[in-house]
């Protein structure tokens, strides 16, 4: 028989073990190719631009080749563990390792560029879908035509073709060195036996779960504004958090498992059901190997997780946080602008029209910081606060009312609370020039209804009208106007941006405090701000989460694929146990509780991982934290339960074919 012979019969052989190595395949090569196929697309060309966008999904695209090098290696590793005890008797009859090795290279050089041929059709495809999300993430209207990538198919090509090179050269180093004993009995050897578990290691099993618990308490503390720490301390701590929760989740993989499954054994006194046996006994053969693997799928897709929430949170925060920013649908600054309200007027656009004087009034806020803060002599808290009539502001919030020395806080949102701390019931300090002037403060309010540039303060100060003229007269004092326009009508909405800009202006305005420095503000629109926002943001919040998703899939195909080699490693005791009389909805009993744990420790851990590395830092990327938290986790969880089901599926199929 020649190799060609020998190659084509030993595929054929092979077919039920071939399809999960070809879908690891086609799967790599259809994301790679479109996702680089974007970045010659028209459409993306036309509406986002080359440089910016080119330059980003190059980026990108090494991001993603380290997701389907390291998916790819895992699964052909899986792949030639299975065929070890194939491989194992090609030698036993007299195949020299040379030639075993020439065997499997011919059969992976005819996969794989069968692989990349099917993937790029695919990819071609799949393209398409990926260019109308992203246009979709960044609204823009543009058709999306099927376009065929000559040099992504060039780059696809050669970067599978120096991956295949990889892979023959790990597969001939495999065959070379090991020997014909350990190839014919990889898949039989169990990777623990199961020990008197010591005292030593019960230490280390209490350690990693104290370990990630004080890398959670850490992270809560990481931006705490009571203690702030300095730019080295801060670095520290986050190694710190990082070299905890990673340590710990292996020590809890590695030790912690096994002492709780240890106690649980022990609590049965002997009497281990059929369950049990199929359950704690095979995670405990298995976790000294699968402790390593299990800890990097956990610790990188909790990593992926994270920066997929906070991407989602900058996304799902647009509106939010261009409504803080420009909080009327247009602004028009002192006399600037007003041809528009004539144009308004003319196109029959009905609005309501809010006119409000700001004034910087230097202030001293300590009375309102809260505890610690307060007490500390060395922080400065004398601020420059912008300062609005109550009359100004009822228009927009009618039920606010207010003796001469009272005042309430606008504007003082979540990220206001990361700069500084401050609580109602409490005076704050105006410095004027006949003295100091204490205002109580009723209350506290989130509601943000000045733009961004008057923003020099942290907060907004609303009095009572009496006291403004008495402040608006003061010559400490600096006055600004605004003029803020919010249409009646959403649908006049098109139009009026039509108007807008065709009447765009801009004016050089003083900055409050500084009488040589100018800033340049144009007429803002509140739907041209998100627009812009979305436009910077798009193409991250697409590529991250492409990578997020490509990844998540990766690794729950990773933990898919390694429980189908158990399962196959396992059919003996399959068929001895069926021989004994236990059935199959019995055995899958026990093998649905391993499963259990196989998927659903490391998404448990995962997701606490993902969970509290975003709620140390999420407020630094937008506003909302509850629903872009829960719809990513949600995703995740969906994801590795899909992955969960077919894995138990396969087990099931196993079972049943072992009598």
């Amino acid at each position: 028989m020649t190799l060609n012979q020998l190659v084509l019969r030993s595929m054929r052989k092979n077919i039920k073990s071939y399809y999960l190595y070809v879908f690891a395949l086609v799967f790599s090569v259809s994301l790679y190719y479109s996702f680089v196929t974007l970045q010659y697309n028209p459409a993306i060309v036309n509406e986002i631009g080359t440089g910016r966008s080119s330059a980003a999904l190059k980026a990108a695209s090494y991001l993603l080749l380290f997701i389907v090098t390291f998916f790819v290696l895992y699964a052909n590793k899986l792949f030639m563990n299975r065929r070890s005890k194939e491989i194992g008797l090609y030698q036993l009859v007299g195949m020299s390792k040379s030639l075993v090795a020439r065997l499997i290279a011919i059969e992976n050089i005819i996969l794989w560029f069968s692989a990349i041929v099917i993937g790029v059709l695919v990819g071609l495809l799949t393209s398409r879908i990926f260019v109308m999300i992203l246009l979709k993430i960044v609204e823009k209207d543009a058709f999306v035509e099927l376009s065929f990538s000559v040099e992504a198919m060039i780059n696809t090509i050669v970067i599978f073709s120096v991956l295949l090179l990889i892979v023959i050269l790990q597969t001939a180093i495999r065959i070379k060195r090991v020997t014909l004993l350990a190839l014919i009995t990889t898949t039989a050897v169990a990777d623990e036996r199961v020990k008197k578990f010591n005292a030593f290691q019960m230490f280390l099993g209490f350690v990693g779960l104290i370990s990630i618990g004080y890398g959670y308490y850490l992270s809560t503390t990481l931006l705490d504004l009571d203690n702030l720490p300095s730019a080295n301390i801060l670095l520290f701590k986050m190694v710190s958090i990082l070299a905890l929760t990673v340590g710990g989740t292996y020590f809890v993989f590695r030790f912690s498992v096994a002492l709780i499954l240890n106690l649980i054994r022990k609590s049965k006194k002997g009497l281990l059901s059929i369950q049990d046996v199929l359950s704690l006994s095979t995670i405990m053969h298995r976790m000294k190997a699968n402790a390593m693997s299990l800890t990097t799928i956990t610790v990188l897709s909790a990593t992926t997780l994270a920066i997929l929430t906070l991407t989602y949170i900058s996304y799902y925060s647009t509106d939010s946080v261009a409504n803080q920013a420009v909080p009327y649908d247009f602004i028009m600054y002192e006399d600037t602008g007003f041809e528009m309200v004539g144009e308004f007027d003319k196109e029959g656009i009905q609005y309501t029209r809010y006119d409000i004087d700001i004034l910087a009034v230097p202030s001293d806020v300590r009375t309102l910081l809260i505890k610690k803060a307060a007490l500390d002599k060395t922080l400065s808290t004398e601020l420059g606060v912008q300062v609005v009539s109550l009359k100004a502001i009822q228009k927009k919030l009618p039920n606010l009312q207010l003796q001469e020395e009272e005042g309430y806080i606008i504007g003082y949102d979540s990220l206001s609370a990361e700069n500084i701390r401050i609580e109602g019931q409490k005076p704050i300090q105006f410095n004027t020039s006949t003295g100091k002037d204490e205002i109580f403060i009723k209350e506290v309010i989130e509601d943000r209804l000045i733009p961004d540039y008057h923003y020099f303060g942290f907060f907004t100060v609303v009095v009572s009208d009496t006291y403004f003229q008495k402040l608006l007269n003061d010559p400490l004092t600096k006055n600004q106007k605004i003029v803020g326009m919010d249409l009646k009508e959403e649908n006049q909405l098109i139009k009026a941006q039509e108007v807008f800009e065709a009447n765009k202006v801009s004016v050089e305005m003083p900055i409050p405090g500084n009488d040589r420095a100018t800033n340049t503000v144009s007429v803002q629109s509140q739907e041209d701000y998100r627009i812009n926002m979305l436009d910077s943001l798009g193409m991250t919040i697409f590529i991250s989460g492409f990578l997020g998703l490509a990844f998540l899939i990766a690794t729950g195909s990773i933990l898919y694929f390694k429980q189908m080699s158990e399962a196959d490693e396992e059919k003996g005791t399959y068929k001895i146990l069926r021989k004994m009389g236990f059935t199959t909805n019995e055995i899958m009993s026990g093998i649905r509780r391993k499963q259990l744990f196989n998927f659903g420790f490391p998404l448990i851990i995962g997701l606490a991982h993902s969970y509290f590395a975003v709620k140390s830092g999420w407020i630094l990327f937008g506003t909302e934290l509850v629903a872009p938290l829960l719809i990513t986790m949600g995703i995740y969880i969906v994801l590795y339960s899909i992955f969960a089901i077919l894995s138990a599926g396969y087990y099931r199929k196993v079972v049943e074919a072992a009598l």
